[in-house]
């Protein structure tokens, strides 16, 4: 579960602010709502199911760029605020000018002075987030010498921000998380079923998100390259490994006494298992057999029984 942060630093008393920042706790106590939206735009971005694309380096510098506005637009579809009448959005009454800036450097033009700033800031290669409030005066800002007197945030300002989620955790890319001579093996193959059998013996014990599916299949129906009949599943199963997805309660128990990663609705976690003779730490009776994961290096395996939504 997360937690609201405030800074230590003593911040002048500001209701407006406050008032926001209440309005956000109540709307999104543990944070889950602004996790999911930092990791559809990065997704949106990416566009892996057409570009291949799933990292943040692979972006034109106009693409970076446009991740602000996404950020911008998602956010007020997630949490339907109304449109301010100088700034991006009203929220509780209070006018609110969105910005978003990688390196967590936002810029203030002139007309945001007096009113209240909802800034963040994501790294998706470390899979976390921060969003916080802070209020546009001239103490808080550096006097911009460019054309438009853009100003960013000075050491005063950013010592005020009262963070609503400081480092938050969002929805890990598992693509950022494996090697890249994983990647380049995954990648491949030219079958798009090829590449997602390879993704889910690589990826062992990672929760697999759609859209990592979508990207490494680049084809419309993505998720029939992981079902039965034909999918990754079928394929899979003769060499040992288990498909379990976060759709599916009884699913979801197999991974937790396996002692594996437990997938998320919409996800799947890849775990490949071996028979036992009876039942140990870390074992599940499926098919009147005890299986427990695999550990070893060999290629020599047992084909992974059966289980219920597969």
């Amino acid at each position: 579960m997360l937690s609201f942060s405030v800074v230590s630093e003593a911040v002048p008393f500001d209701p407006g602010l406050d008032a926001v920042f209440d309005w956000f706790r109540l709307s999104d106590p543990d944070g889950s709502r602004m996790a999911r939206v930092f990791r559809e735009t990065f997704d949106q971005l990416y566009d892996g199911q057409r570009t291949g694309r799933y990292r943040w380096d692979q972006l034109y510098k106009t693409e970076k760029t446009h991740y602000g506005t996404l950020i911008e637009i998602n956010l007020q579809r997630e949490f339907k605020f109304n449109d301010g009448l100088a700034m991006d959005y009203e929220i509780a009454g209070h006018e609110i000018d969105c910005k978003y800036s990688a390196s967590g450097q936002w810029m203030l033009p002139p007309e945001s002075i007096g009113h209240l700033i909802l800034g963040s800031v994501a790294n998706d290669a470390n899979s976390v987030w921060s969003i916080g409030l802070v209020r546009a005066t001239p103490e808080h800002r550096n006097v911009g010498k460019n054309r438009d007197l853009k100003g960013s945030l000075n050491a005063l300002g950013k010592s005020r921000i009262k963070w609503l989620f400081k480092d938050a955790p969002m929805q890990p890319n598992i693509l950022l998380q494996l090697s890249e001579e994983q990647v380049a093996r995954i990648m491949a193959p030219k079958s798009g079923q090829a590449r997602v059998n390879e993704l889910l013996r690589t990826a062992t014990n990672m929760r697999i998100s759609r859209n990592i599916i979508a990207t490494v299949a680049q084809q419309n129906d993505f998720m029939k390259r992981v079902r039965t009949n034909g999918g990754a599943r079928s394929t899979l199963q003769l060499e040992g490994y288990l498909i379990l997805g976060g759709d599916y309660s009884v699913q979801t128990d197999i991974a937790r006494k396996l002692g594996c990663v437990v997938p998320e609705p919409g996800e799947i976690v890849s775990v490949r298992v071996t028979p036992v003779d009876s039942a140990v730490e870390g074992s599940v009776k499926l098919q009147g057999r005890y299986w427990h994961r695999f550990m070893g290096d060999t290629d020599v395996s047992i084909p992974a029984p059966t289980v219920v939504g597969q």
